[in-house]
């Protein structure tokens, strides 16, 4: 029998990272540098293949719009046609609540509950990590890109 886990998608920024988790707690990762495009399906069907897959996670943002919307498309679409439920949250989840990079100087802060953007001289090390253990009372079901986001630029 195939063991029934969780699948979070961070695919905000290069190397796309997959945690693969069985009973909340992260039990294999999966890095690419390629395309999410490219990849999310490929991998998809290798975790398919070899796992019972009973919820997906993702990030709705911020960050790059462009890798947002893809993931979320995909994973949508999976999400209807294998019936598997999709929840979401945002970023900040997964770079202990640090600057993301917006564009030139700007940045994406999260202050309390509301995400801003700010300027800022000297860009932060920015980079994302899988929890060694799911929480999923910071996930929501739903999953829409967070559109509404203050302007940029």
């Amino acid at each position: 029998m195939r063991k029934r886990v969780d699948v979070v998608f961070i695919t905000l920024s290069s190397p796309i990272l997959v945690g693969i988790y069985e009973e909340q707690k992260l039990i294999e990762t999966i890095e690419s540098s390629q395309k999410s495009s490219d990849v999310l399906p490929k991998i998809f069907q290798e975790l398919a293949e070899k796992y019972d897959i009973k919820a997906l996670f993702y990030t709705n943002g911020p960050g790059s719009f462009m890798a947002i919307k893809i993931a979320y498309i995909f994973l949508k679409s999976m999400s209807v046609l294998k019936n598997i439920p999709l929840f979401a949250t945002d970023a900040f989840y997964f770079n202990k609540n640090q600057p993301i990079k917006a564009i030139g100087k700007l940045f994406f802060v999260k202050v309390a509950s509301e995400i801003k953007t700010q300027k800022l001289e000297i860009a932060p090390e920015m980079y994302f990590t899988l929890p060694d253990v799911l929480e999923y009372s910071e996930f929501n079901a739903t999953a829409a890109p967070l559109y509404g986001i203050g302007a940029v630029g």
